[in-house]
């Protein structure tokens, strides 16, 4: 069988084609606001801070002193603060007792709850209304519209489940023997599928994985796993009801037990299959992989004294791991690092390797300050090794452009500049929905231009055509747009640049962001230092970026408008505004080149006039097409690339995965 890719590709989750025909209606898609849980209620929307009414930080100290005051007994976890449930029965006068099931727990980052028993959460101003008002149990959610995908939600996924039956339960034993080998789970036997709910729906050839409930074991979502075949790869396509974004399962989790105090997290359902079956550990496995952990998904591993995270066998899937066991704390994780002789726990499975073996080799994620050769020399060799999956994320659609840089890389700093009117922020914005196509979690900080302009350009660069006349198309392409790890700061205007970095922080702490966007350095100025030398305050911008980026293993991409040249000299490193500091502490710096011709348009190229990771530097020509608004060349790639993330929906109605029952 050919190699199997490290990451399984994402695709929408429109699964109205697997259902009965005519069943759901064009408007009734989820929207990723909407939770997925059925018996949940959520106090607010989880959006990032608005400037014109931030959500107000919250310290440790503060919520342990105010859980003091209020008389509520609390225990110390690793990522939150463990209470008993203010939804539960009991008197309405008194606070939770201290004999209570401590079944509260609230993030000791962000102050947020989430209580297991009732399945209420919010965030700490809600906690604490609920608490003084002495409100009991969750307000009901007012939204009917809420409610109603809800229930579309519930339904959809019953009639999935229905219509999927176990592996072991097929009729034809070849069958079960070619999709099993489909898959590449030869090794795993029916008893694991079995025990874990593993089902299988032949309409569409795919492996259904279920999302119960940890309170009651309500069915309250499913994933879809299907196989393609392209060329000699075979890819994994990921389809979820409820959509990604509302998606907040561990796999596995309804078969851990309070006695379990060890636990091995995964990146892929097949992959806690095949460890759970060969050692016998508790074994969850991520909703989205590598992407993201929710830290909604936190208070459910604060159980186990000891994590070890192998998700992966590429070098995107370790530096995941180091960043999630900050989140998870780092005394109790260890981390499987990749090579050759650890792959991925199905594909350990299935080479006869000893994965109890690989567990006791994993490194501990917490270190001193000061280590050794002899600490480093696996991970020097594993980048060694690796060389390509060192040098980052490649671009789809700039493929020269990955010829000089030869990647995306987390923890860097990347200058872009060139001259007003040229095009930046439209290039920009498609050099990063490149990089957020492939799974890079994305924040953009659009501070010139407001955020429905920007979407509605993203969007049509996303589409490579012009909605304007094909409104009939919009819905389409907006769902599958709105699957990408994508998210906007709401601030416009001059900005504090220390509340633009509180909510950088924010977000890399709620949704794992790996790149961050900020257009353009040139709004941060001014808005406070009114006192210091201009060029002091930029200098001071600039360097609380580069500490976020290297504090943080994040990319941040920073637009700086050039000094007021003349139009008929190209730009240089020299040429961005300010002083020396932004070039000499950035990594990476682009400039867009425009040539004025005065017998017609002018011609664009990017130039790469700084490469700190090898020194490679040049230009390459840009072509814009007007009509979709993109500066990429390679129309073929393109083309072929939207053909692969065409939902399923298409791909039944033209008869290649079955059609309705």
């Amino acid at each position: 069988m050919a190699a199997v890719p490290l990451r399984p590709c994402r695709a929408s989750s429109r699964l109205l084609p697997l259902l009965s025909c005519g069943t759901r209606s064009k408007g009734a898609s989820l929207s990723p606001g909407v939770p997925g849980r059925l018996t949940q209620r959520r106090y607010k929307k989880d959006v990032l801070p608005s400037p014109e009414g931030p959500v107000p930080a919250v310290t440790i100290t503060e919520i342990r002193q105010y859980l003091r005051a209020q008389g509520i007994p609390f225990r110390d976890g690793y990522s939150c603060l463990h209470t008993p449930s203010l939804f539960t029965a009991g008197p309405e006068d008194q606070p939770p007792a201290a004999s209570a099931p401590y079944t509260l727990f609230i993030d000791k980052t962000t102050g947020s709850f989430l209580c297991t028993a009732t399945l209420a959460e919010g965030t700490w101003q809600d906690f604490q209304a609920n608490v003084e008002l002495q409100h009991r149990c969750p307000p009901p959610d007012s939204s009917e519209e809420a409610e109603e995908h809800m229930r579309r939600v519930r339904e959809d996924a019953r009639r999935i489940w229905e219509r999927a039956q176990p592996l072991c339960d097929l009729l034809d034993k070849d069958e079960t023997k070619e999709t099993k080998a489909m898959f590449g789970i030869s090794q795993v036997t029916d008893a694991t599928l079995k025990r874990f709910g593993v089902r299988y729906l032949r309409t569409a050839k795919s492996l259904v994985f279920p999302w119960f409930s940890p309170r009651d074991a309500v069915l309250k979502g499913l994933k879809l796993l299907r196989v393609e075949k392209k060329g000699d790869t075979i890819v994994y396509v990921e389809e979820t009801l409820p959509r990604f974004d509302s998606y907040r399962n561990l796999f596995g989790l309804p078969l851990i037990s309070p006695r379990h105090t060890e636990l091995v997290l995964t990146g892929w359902e097949l992959d806690a299959l095949a460890l759970h079956q060969a050692t016998g550990v508790a074994s969850l496995a991520l909703p989205r992989g590598s992407t993201s952990l929710p830290p909604a998904l936190l208070p459910y591993l604060e159980q186990f004294k000891r994590i070890t995270l192998w998700l992966g066998e590429d070098l995107r899937s370790w530096q995941a791991a180091k960043l999630f066991a900050r989140k998870l704390s780092l005394k109790r994780c260890s981390l499987v690092s990749p090579g050759n002789l650890q792959p991925r726990p199905l594909e350990a499975l299935n080479q006869g390797l000893n994965l109890t073996k690989i567990l006791r080799a994993a490194l501990p994620a917490s270190h001193k300050s000061i280590v050794s050769f002899r600490q480093l020399r696996e991970e020097v060799f594993g980048e060694l090794v690796n060389s390509e999956q060192v040098a980052g994320v490649k671009w789809v659609r700039f493929p020269e452009l990955n010829k000089l840089l030869k990647g995306h890389r987390r923890g860097e700093l990347t200058i872009f500049t060139g001259p007003t009117g040229s095009g930046k922020t439209t290039f920009i914005s498609e050099y990063a929905l490149d990089l957020c196509m492939q799974g890079v979690c994305t924040l953009w900080g659009s501070f010139e231009i407001n955020n429905i302009r920007l979407a509605k350009i993203m969007l049509t660069q996303f589409a490579t055509q012009r909605l304007d006349d094909k409104l009939e198309l919009y819905d389409e392409w907006a769902d599958r747009f709105e699957d990408l790890p994508l998210y906007f700061m709401t601030f416009h205007g001059q900005q504090n640049i220390k509340a633009v970095v509180d909510t950088m922080q924010h977000a890399v702490y709620m949704y794992d962001i790996t790149h961050v966007v900020v257009d353009n350095l040139q709004f941060m100025m001014g808005y406070e230092h009114l006192s210091v030398d201009r060029l002091a305050a930029q200098d001071y911008i600039v360097g609380a970026f580069r500490k976020f980026a290297t504090d943080n293993n994040c990319h941040i991409t920073l637009v700086i408008h050039p000094r007021k040249e003349d139009d008929e000299k190209e730009l240089q490193t020299a040429s961005i505004f300010g002083s020396a500091k932004a070039s000499q502490e950035a990594d990476n710096v682009l400039i867009l080149q425009d040539r004025k011709l005065a017998s017609g348009p002018g011609k664009r190229y990017l130039q790469v006039s700084k490469n700190r990771f090898d020194g490679d530097v040049g230009v390459f020509p840009l072509e814009f097409n007007k009509t979709s608004l993109t500066f990429s060349k390679n129309k073929a790639k393109m083309k072929k690339m939207k053909e692969e993330k065409a939902p399923l929906a298409r791909k039944v109605i033209d008869g290649s995965v079955g059609g309705c029952e």
